[in-house]
């Protein structure tokens, strides 16, 4: 199980403030793709906030119209003929622009959800081993939706109110200048509260996003293992566990809510305290004789504007933010370093350098391993592989036996370039497996495990996974091979039965010989068995043997297995103690060495149990 990244592991633990903000503009790439789109939408949004200032003009000038002060020369009819026409034309900018930033925000992230899953996809098996699933599953759903919602419309509203802002504060200085520098005395306060708030909730937000992954963890986790969960009777447990995490993202949401409630109180105290006081200046300013009713009336309008406004800033200001925290985790992923093979994004914003195809050939499937030293990255003071050679002639089929944890897995998993080697080489018809395009090198090894999950769609599905446009017809034959067309055809629904959730609707030996019908019809030139039987009944095992053999008919194959049995019949054993090779030979060799590692696994499993 891979363990969660604890704060001093992170990629960002180190950087300051200023370059997790750079970072994070890096999402700006995927809006940049449609930025003409995007840049028309904001021209839209400029007019039409123009047009809603002039509209909340249009009720005050004709109150001074009916005083017999108007300034424009208009009759109350032509004034509110205006203000209709302007409504009509504010309605399809208003839609045009919606219509516009939806389609820019929903490609743009599309593109995004794209580019990190072909970017996950691609990264090497160390970084899954250190990273929980639930982590990753987090990223690409909910900080790319919290992000999305910011280019949806939390930055057109943040614009809007910036428009509106400055365009209110304008008329009032223009209309009532003494009265407007009241205004401005409270503006510079409401900023500097925004910053310090919201950098405040950023942290915050960021904690909530993490924790709330945690959750996703242990969701993920409990419903892949649910039969043992029900098993042991757990269901209390897994709930508990997933109720203290869903409290702890509870605290520290409120806590997040109770920093953007003081916000909204100051806010609300200080700017309608300001209005109160500005309004009672502007009623004294009419009773003087200095105002006209119509320009207190746009004033109050205005002033009520630009306090709605600074009070919307400092919401959309901590969304912005927020985001921007999930920018960065997002950010972390697409430039992580720990890549295999060639990433082809789904938009252009992602370059790697691509790797030519060196060998689309067939391989021949003769296999070196020359003094390989190994140990995994997330366990660097354990040595799994030491000096490990042997070779392997092409069509050999070749057997690895010992006991669990002696490192015969880690020596396909090293052939699979799962990990780069310590020290030592691999060679595949004498040429260093590093040499090879790593895509072309893996269409040529196939791969059947001892535990197999599916995918949960058809049966049809699964088998051409191992080969993505094979005709019906292929896909048949590579079932009949497997000796598995007889349990599908006997399926009401045939090759089109959904297997359900990992498999979970077949047998283990129904499974397994699914697993080898996508095996055959890749038609590999290396084949790797990881233990294929070892969890099967005997008449399952004896119908799934049956279809390795077919499998491994003309192809390098290399076996591990703890039923010896089944490998009687190899070209060459080699038995492993320790990540080293102790004994070598074929079945009968190795059986009749007196005091050998494999004679005494044959007898514990071959003789008979003294009674």
């Amino acid at each position: 199980m891979a363990k969660s990244i604890t704060k001093e592991d992170r990629p960002d633990s180190g950087r300051s403030q200023r370059e997790k903000f750079n970072r994070s503009l890096r999402i700006f790439d995927y809006v940049w793709l449609y930025r003409w789109k995007f840049a028309v939408s904001f021209i839209i949004l400029g007019v039409s906030s123009l047009v809603f200032l002039v509209l909340l003009q249009l009720p005050g000038e004709a109150l001074n119209v009916i005083d017999g002060k108007g300034k424009y020369g208009l009759t109350v009819t032509e004034i509110f003929a205006l203000l209709a026409i302007l409504l009509v034309v504010q309605a399809p900018l208003s839609f045009l622009r919606v219509r516009l930033q939806a389609e820019v925000s929903e490609r743009a992230m599309g593109a995004l959800r794209k580019d990190l899953y072909d970017k996950i996809l691609h990264l090497k098996i160390p970084f899954f081993e250190r990273t929980r699933v639930g982590e990753l599953t987090s990223r690409i759903t909910n900080d790319i939706t919290q992000i999305q919602g910011v280019f949806s419309l939390t930055l057109a509203e943040f614009l809007r109110q910036m428009i509106i802002l400055v365009g209110a504060i304008t008329i009032i200085l223009w209309t009532s200048p003494q009265l407007a520098l009241v205004s401005f005395l409270i503006f510079p306060v409401v900023v500097l509260a925004a910053m310090f708030f919201g950098r405040y909730v950023r942290k915050m937000t960021k904690a909530r996003q993490e924790q709330l992954a945690q959750s996703n963890i242990i969701v993920e986790e409990s419903l892949q293992s649910i039969n043992t969960v029900k098993a042991y009777t757990n269901e209390k447990f897994e709930l508990n566990r997933y109720a203290r995490s869903i409290d702890e993202t509870i605290r520290i949401s409120l806590k997040t809510a109770s920093a953007r409630g003081l916000f909204s109180s100051f806010i609300v105290t200080v700017m309608f305290g300001s209005l109160f006081f500005i309004i009672y200046k502007a009623v004294l300013a009419v009773q003087d004789g200095t105002m006209e009713n119509g320009t207190l009336f746009n004033f109050v309008i205005f002033t009520a504007l630009i306090g709605g406004s600074i009070a919307s800033l400092g919401n959309f200001y901590t969304q912005i933010v927020a985001a921007l925290g999930a920018s960065d985790r997002i950010v972390d992923i697409l430039e992580s370093e720990e890549i295999e093979g060639v990433i082809s994004s789904a938009s252009s914003t992602i370059a790697e350098p691509a790797i030519a195809p060196q060998n689309a050939q067939k391989l021949r499937g003769k296999i070196s391993y020359e003094n390989v030293r190994f140990n995994y990255p997330t366990r660097p003071d354990v040595q799994v592989l030491k000096n490990i050679s042997l070779d392997i002639e092409p069509g050999q089929k070749v057997a690895l036996v010992g006991a669990s944890g002696s490192g015969k897995s880690t020596i396909m998993k090293l052939l699979l370039r799962f990990y780069p080697i310590n020290s030592g080489r691999v060679t595949v018809d004498g040429r260093d497996i590093k040499d090879y395009d790593l895509h072309e090198f893996r269409q040529d090894l196939a791969l059947v495990p001892q535990e197999v999950l599916l995918f949960g769609g058809t049966i049809r599905e699964n088998i051409a996974y191992g080969a993505l446009n094979a005709s019906e017809e292929s896909i048949r034959a590579a079932a009949k091979k497997a000796n598995a067309l007889d349990f599908i055809e006997n399926f009401p629904e045939g090759m089109d039965t959904i297997v359900g959730d990992r498999g979970i609707q077949l047998s283990g030996g129904q499974r397994q010989r699914v697993a080898i019908a996508r095996a055959i019809l890749k038609n590999p030139a290396i084949l790797l068995l990881d233990e294929a039987t070892s969890s099967l009944d005997a008449e399952s095992e004896r119908v799934v043997q049956d279809a390795l053999n077919r499998l491994m008919e003309g192809r390098t194959s290399i076996i591990i297995a703890h039923r010896l049995a089944t490998i009687r019949e190899v070209d060459r054993i080699y038995v492993i103690e320790n990540g080293q090779i102790v004994e070598s030979g074929t079945h009968d060799e190795l059986s009749d060495r007196v005091g050998g590692a494999y004679s005494a696994l044959a007898r514990l499993q071959f003789e008979p149990i003294p009674e």
